[in-house]
């Protein structure tokens, strides 16, 4: 059956269906466009044909091109082929000499947006969660079917540029307010209607672009306002972006160059554009694990075969401070029955007002009303007593990193639980194996690691222990992804994967330091490598305190297990900070920043004290050594952590380490950054550091291997 439907009633309206076979979307691939491009040959020679509505048999109308293919262009004058006979197929639609009518009846995004765009009028049903824009830059592209010409035109270049440059995702409401949808409708019947009306009412209409007397909305290029805003505009865009993202430049030189030359013009060069971004090696990178991985993942790769799927219903959450009072709000905001437990009641309320805190921000944003606030809010229970925890499926504990107060709520909590209720640990460095002794269940003891602020960062650790169950793994999958997160799973070991590689970054811009190097060009070398924040703005943010409170315990554990530790670089740098200049971090206003105080307006500023406190050194090495120190600092853990099966799928690191702790997302993660730098190459770059300084960059021994062999992580 084709992918593509054509029916034509008795006032000679056209409606085009799009259906593509076996996939739970339409795409624009060859099986789509081929019977979409003989349909507008028809209507192009059948003058019995009035008018033309576009819509979709889907629940959504189009996601866009076809991935995969994009992915397997490796020739840039295929890519610009690709992006031309798109393009071709559009323009000849929209200069059928007939009305065309965008029938929205869900999401539109990217390609599925570029067909819309290319229809004289769009008609959208009024659905909450559709959602319409052009986000092709979140995968290191730009809008490849004429976008970048279309949107300015119709909107205006200042409205434009921040849609494509950020790949916002508009609601319907919010798109027909921008100009991008012109008219809703409540559901598919008065969509089809309103579509059909406009047709009948329009039989002759025009582009605004066609239009000889078309004027850019609020000025083309050379205008002005325009040229004040396009004079900034980059380098606005470098600062975020570092030079890292190609996309961005692409964008921006497509919208400022198509606003001098005329439509068609423009429609050429965003194919030269977006052929030089297909075949780069940060689109590759980024579509290899921000697509494939992140979706193989969230269809289950990790979860164990053969469980039946499980939704928690009632939560217990141990500790109310920012973890566990971020825990209780994203668990309520899917609908669960949180019970927030603290040693005092006002500690427990505190954290539930954290919920009330974000729940008044969107409410402000219009995101919520005062009723859902008050339903919302019901659901979290804040109360000291461990009765109330009965008939919970599913308990977290989230109290302070100490093996003692761990395993004294552990018991507690489960002298009250069900025997089928699984409980799970928070923590973010120790060991499940050694907390889960603390239970009488350990078969139905995880370690369930979210990332802070909990309702901003999208990933959770899900950590097994030695005897942790296959059912309990199931449970704990099921309920992350309840929250709309994304699971990686990872076996027990110190730090397990995130907070061990994590600390590389960290640990790597604390020893630069110590050796003399400028704090402003060990900040500077962090961002420029696309961390989002410098080592040593991101050691203030986790507390100078909480680390030495790490360091101390793992020593202690060391010992009581017979094993010798062997102290980071960064160690002295800690201590001195906290035990001698008395500058913990953020949360006390003072570390290697100083803060505003809280409440003030301002900016952190490094500490002027950092000069003296750790002398430069007389030779400041390059910018790129920098660079290379703290990156293969964090891939090479990564590359240890899956050696060891710490982490056990490519996928799982690679996401774990850009949605954990904020791995340069345009490297496609921890172990696709050594794919794309090479392995052999790898290696003999990390021998050299090794040799310069320490140990600690000697390349894991897989990885050897694997370059000996001539393999990569696939």
């Amino acid at each position: 059956m084709s992918a593509v439907q054509m029916t034509v009633d008795a006032d000679g309206i056209a409606t085009l269906t799009m259906d593509l076979a076996d996939r739970p979307m339409n795409v624009l691939n060859e099986a789509l466009m081929a019977p979409f491009a003989e349909y507008i040959a028809k209507i192009e020679a059948d003058a019995a044909i009035k008018g033309v509505i576009i819509t979709s048999a889907k629940r959504e109308f189009l996601a866009g091109a076809d991935i995969d293919m994009v992915f397997g262009i490796t020739d840039p004058k295929q890519a610009f082929e690709v992006a031309e006979q798109l393009k071709k197929m559009l323009r000849r639609l929209e200069l059928c000499g007939r009305p065309v009518v965008a029938a929205l009846n869900g999401t539109a995004l990217g390609g599925g947006l570029e067909v819309a765009l290319a229809c004289h009028y769009r008609v959208a049903i009024a659905d909450p969660k559709a959602k319409f824009g052009l986000p092709e830059v979140k995968l290191g592209l730009l809008p490849g079917g004429g976008g970048t010409q279309r949107l300015p035109r119709m909107i205006g270049i200042q409205a434009s540029l921040p849609l494509m440059l950020e790949g916002k995702e508009l609601n319907a409401e919010a798109a027909k307010q921008q100009g991008i949808i012109n008219e809703l409708a409540a559901d598919r019947a008065e969509m089809l209607d309103k579509a059909k009306s406009w047709c009948l009412a329009n039989p002759k209409p025009v582009q605004p672009w066609d239009d000889k007397k078309f004027r850019w909305p609020g000025g083309d290029s050379r205008s002005p306002a325009v040229v004040q805003m396009l004079a900034i505009a980059p380098s606005m865009a470098a600062a975020k972006t570092q030079g890292n993202y190609p996309a961005a430049t692409n964008i921006m030189s497509c919208v400022y160059e198509g606003g001098i030359v005329d439509f068609d013009s423009g429609c050429r060069l965003e194919s030269r554009y977006f052929a030089n971004l297909v075949v780069g090696q940060v689109s590759k990178n980024m579509i290899g694990t921000l697509w494939f991985q992140l979706n193989s993942i969230n269809k289950g790769k990790s979860r164990p075969e053969g469980i039946p799927k499980s939704k928690v219903q009632k939560l217990g959450i141990l500790g109310a401070g920012m973890m566990g009072a971020g825990i209780a709000y994203v668990s309520a905001k899917v609908g669960i029955e949180c019970v927030l437990l603290d040693s005092t009641i006002e500690a427990a309320e505190r954290g539930k007002a954290y919920s009330a805190n974000l729940l008044d921000k969107s409410i402000k944003k219009g995101k919520e009303t005062p009723a859902s606030k008050g339903v919302f809010l019901d659901r979290i229970k804040a109360t000291t007593d461990y009765a109330d925890l009965a008939g919970c499926d599913l308990v977290i504990e989230a109290v302070f990193e100490d093996r003692a107060i761990k395993a004294d709520v552990t018991r507690k909590t489960e002298a009250v639980i069900p025997a089928t209720a699984t409980f799970a640990s928070n923590t973010s460095t120790l060991p499940i194996t050694g907390l889960a002794a603390a239970s009488v269940r350990p078969e139905q003891f995880i370690g369930l690691h979210f990332f802070s602020p909990v309702d901003k960062m999208p990933l959770v650790e899900i950590i097994m222990g030695e005897k942790t169950s296959k059912e309990t793994l199931a449970k704990g999958f099921d309920y992350v992804q309840q929250i709309k997160k994304t699971p990686i799973v990872v076996n027990d070991s110190r730090g397990f994967y995130t907070s061990r590689s994590f600390a590389t970054y960290v640990n790597e811009g604390l020893a630069l330091l110590a050796e003399g190097q400028h704090p402003r060009s060990i900040e500077m070398a962090g961002l420029k490598a696309g961390m989002p924040v410098g080592p040593l703005a991101l050691q203030d943010e986790v507390s100078m305190s909480l680390s030495l409170h790490v360091m101390t315990q793992t020593r202690k554990d060391y010992a009581d297990e017979g094993k010798t530790y062997a102290a980071s670089a960064s160690e002295p740098v800690v201590l001195k900070m906290v035990k001698e200049l008395d500058r913990p971090g953020k949360k006390a206003g003072k570390g290697f920043y100083d803060y505003p105080a809280e409440g003030t307006k301002g900016e952190k500023m490094l500490w002027p004290g950092l000069a003296q406190a750790f002398p430069l050194a007389d030779v400041q090495i390059s910018q790129q050594e920098m660079i290379d120190r703290m990156m293969f600092a964090q891939a090479n853990e990564a590359a240890r952590c899956f050696e060891e099966n710490v982490v056990m799928t490519v996928a799982d690191t690679n996401i774990g380490s850009i949605f954990g702790w904020g791995f340069a997302p345009h490297q496609g993660g921890a172990l696709q950054f050594i794919n794309a730098y090479g392995l052999a190459k790898f290696v003999a770059r990390a021998e050299t550091l090794a040799a310069k300084y320490g140990p600690r960059f000697k390349p894991a021994a897989l990885l050897v291997k694997m370059a000996a062999e001539g393999k990569r992580f696939e």
